[in-house]
């Protein structure tokens, strides 16, 4: 199985890299994006209310991974539905452009935005648990780093050179609504062109597969959480990874930060930072992707320190140089995240078809995941009076929610992990 997986390495790498290029020069728009938190900060948002888009995301991400579970589990083939669902996501982000060509008052967008971008993170999220099988699918577990490394490469090129065009874009026009039109149709026929790319890989049937499922699914859904909750490794390990929820949380309000007490421009804050993001999510992807360095345990816990160093940077040495190198460790470790999380959900389901641990786990951290930005936003708009020493004061509280997931990461076991079949 192994052997006929690696013979056509090369074949998915570029089939997969090709979907990435495509998508990575829309990233920067909707996901993790400096742009978003600029964007409805001109359209009057409050702190609450950019706090919920992560929430937002994290919510669709974490729920109809669910179903993403169930309509997946009797398919031999899993690309024309990974292709589909792609589709189906990069639409919600085209209409949503589509729609705020028509629309001249700002006061109209905030709705439109946030119904808009609940549609996209539940896409995503029936996406995501189905994409990940089928990444561990098409590549051996010898090889599935350094194909993701490859895979992730591409898609940082795509997002360094779109946060370019996004500083030439605010720079020029701000964040008027037709420009934003604009750039959010682009994002949108960007990822539906990307999505058909899967065309070019090659997917090799796991055995077992032929087990039909036939239960309802609430038994399918309870069946397997059960035995996810018995798993001690794997929830082990979701503890350990808690902390890309504090990650995702500082990538929401720094540069809002940076822009409001520390004099930095926002066409450079929309851009450049997401650029020097990238930047360290490629320096990730060649050391630790393509060159495969350290083990999975050795890259877990070194996003915690990663993480450490950066929190203590913005408390105690905010300036613009100090939020150009924030940005790069917060893509460094959120890099290290992405690339080692689907072959680690895999070994610790030790079983072919990992697609139900990939959609329920999100469900466990789901309170965390959700809560983090949205009580961030809350106590910003709550505590206005301590201006950027708010902010210090969340970003202290994250280091000390940092340092509980180091304690799990050191306790992850991934040494006594067994495989075994469906």
């Amino acid at each position: 199985m192994d052997r006929r997986k690696d013979a056509c390495f090369r074949q998915n790498v570029l089939g997969v890299a090709a979907v990435e290029l495509l998508w990575g020069l829309g990233f920067p728009i909707v996901l993790e994006s400096t742009f978003l938190q600029l964007f409805l900060k001109s359209l009057g948002a409050s702190s609450f209310a950019i706090g919920m888009v992560p929430s937002l995301f994290i919510f669709g991400i974490s729920t109809f991974p669910l179903f993403a579970s169930y309509i997946s589990r009797n398919r031999q083939f899993k690309r024309p539905l990974v292709i589909w669902l792609h589709v189906v996501s990069g639409l919600s982000i085209l209409l949503f452009g589509a729609a705020l060509a028509f629309i001249t008052e700002k006061e109209d967008v905030l709705t439109l935005f946030f119904v808009s971008y609940m549609v996209f993170s539940l896409c995503i999220g029936l996406t995501i648990p189905i994409w990940f099988d089928y990444l561990m699918r098409i590549f051996s577990e010898a090889r599935a780093v350094s194909g993701l490394g490859y895979m992730m490469i591409a898609q940082n090129i795509g997002k360094i050179v779109a946060s370019f065009f996004i500083l030439k874009i605010v720079d020029a026009y701000a964040f008027s609504l037709q420009s934003s039109a604009w750039v959010f149709l682009a994002t949108g026929l960007l990822f539906i062109a990307g999505s058909f790319c899967f065309l070019f890989t090659s997917e090799v049937v796991e055995p077992h597969d032929s087990q039909r499922d036939t239960s309802s699914f609430f038994r399918h859904i309870g069946r397997e959480l059960a035995e996810i909750c018995n798993n001690r490794r794997f929830l082990v390990y979701l503890l350990a990874d808690l902390d890309t929820y504090a990650i995702l949380t500082v990538m929401s309000f720094y540069a809002n930060y940076a822009t409001g007490f520390f004099g930095v421009p926002v066409p450079v804050a929309a851009g450049t930072f997401v650029a020097c993001i990238y930047a360290g999510s490629i320096t990730v992807n060649v050391l630790f992707g393509t060159m495969n360095l350290l083990g999975l345990k050795q890259k877990l816990v070194l996003t915690k320190f990663v993480t450490l160093v950066l929190l203590a940077l913005l408390i105690f040495l905010p300036g613009l140089y100090t939020f150009l190198a924030v940005s790069y460790l917060l893509g460094f470790a959120r890099a290290i995240r992405n690339m080692i999380y689907a072959p680690s959900v895999k070994k610790f389901a030790a079983k072919a078809d990992a697609t139900a641990y990939f959609a329920l786990a999100p469900i466990l951290t789901l309170p965390i995941a959700t809560g983090l930005p949205l009580l961030f936003g809350q106590i910003l708009d709550i505590l206005p009076f301590m201006e950027a020493d708010g902010y210090r004061l969340l970003f202290a509280l994250c280091a000390g929610f940092i340092l509980i997931t180091l304690y799990f990461g050191v306790r992850t076991d991934y040494e006594g992990v067994a495989c075994r079949k469906n």
